[in-house]
């Protein structure tokens, strides 16, 4: 049904399947997409070249954190997030297992980063020297078991319950820390107001407060159900793969792409990841006091987030980054 209502459209019969330069197959896992048919040098094309997203964005977050100098963990979650892009792309190009161990592993160890940035926030240097040496040795661990076992559904549920115990962690930090009725009495003691608490700055806080929860909670929706949906497709994909690789040879190039699932769990996936990063970069400025020294930058949802430092004004009445306008 779906090839027949694409069949006014111009376009070119698929290709057939054929020997690829990184012939034969060694993966444990090979995707709905057919292996080499618009290239030799790449086994899945659609799924190699939507990988490009993943590194645009970890580009753009690695940019963001050096010139905003955002807390160095969060340069290190981004660079983890290009290797996962980067590994996945060489995946897909090759379908060698050295290379599917390099795209799943880096989701392990990227997350690692991530679950060590949220639960040694403000901890001891004790607690966080165990956290981190706690983290490297379950990361050794799911390398060893998965290369080990070859089995896929031990890297999902292990990188699925590591993301659920950082989210989770993440939203209760969030509420506790920031809503002013759970904000707590030892918070509000190491951040003292003037003359005891003034209530005009009390409200004053509680309202941009209300409001940074307010952003946060609509990036966490956006991000959560963008990430979700790519979960979902990916699934279709897996499903279905039969009927879905009839249809797109009913409906010929370019317009069979998109019927590629595993391609957009890549672009839907990718956002999601970005949008939890940043939204990560947010929380720890939040909880530094900084909401006053940042501010997240998210105009519409069409575009991607980020957090920046707030130009400062100058007693000439410019900001700092501008400059005067020729006379």
């Amino acid at each position: 049904m779906a090839a027949n209502m694409l069949s006014w459209l111009p376009s070119i019969p698929y290709p057939p399947s054929q020997d690829g330069r990184w012939s034969p197959v060694t993966a444990t896992l090979n995707w709905c997409e057919e292996d080499y048919y618009a290239t030799i040098y790449s086994a899945e094309i659609v799924n190699t070249l939507t990988n490009l997203l993943f590194m645009y964005l970890a580009v753009k977050g690695i940019h963001n954190c050096l010139t905003n100098g955002h807390d160095s963990i969060f340069l290190v979650t981004f660079i983890g997030y290009l290797l996962v892009g980067s590994g996945s792309f060489l995946f897909h190009a090759t379908l060698k297992y050295p290379m599917q161990l390099v795209d799943e592993l880096s989701m392990i160890y990227t997350t690692c980063l991530m679950f060590y940035a949220t639960f040694s926030y403000g901890k001891s240097r004790r607690y966080s020297t165990t956290l981190a040496i706690s983290l490297i040795s379950l990361a050794l661990f799911i390398t060893l078991y998965y290369h080990y076992l070859q089995d896929p559904t031990f890297h999902q549920n292990a990188y699925a319950i590591l993301t659920a115990i950082v989210l989770l962690r993440s939203l209760w930090i969030m509420e506790v820390n920031i809503r002013p009725k759970f904000r707590s009495k030892e918070r509000e003691a190491a951040n003292p107001r003037p003359n005891g608490g003034v209530k005009v700055m009390q409200d004053r806080e509680d309202r941009r407060d209300k409001e940074i929860l307010r952003q946060m909670w609509w990036m966490i929706a956006f991000g959560l159900s963008i990430f979700l949906s790519g979960f979902a497709i990916w699934n279709l994909d897996n499903a279905f793969c039969p009927t879905l690789r009839r249809w797109r040879r009913q409906t010929g190039l370019p317009w069979g792409i998109l019927l590629e699932g595993h391609g957009w769990w890549h672009l839907m996936t990718g956002v999601g990841a970005y949008f939890y990063i940043v939204w990560g970069i947010w929380l720890r400025h939040c909880l530094n006091y900084e909401q006053d020294d940042y501010e997240l930058i998210w105009p519409h949802v069409t575009t991607m987030p980020v957090v920046v430092k707030k130009r400062k004004p100058y007693a000439n009445g410019y900001t700092n980054g501008s400059a005067k306008k020729d006379m």
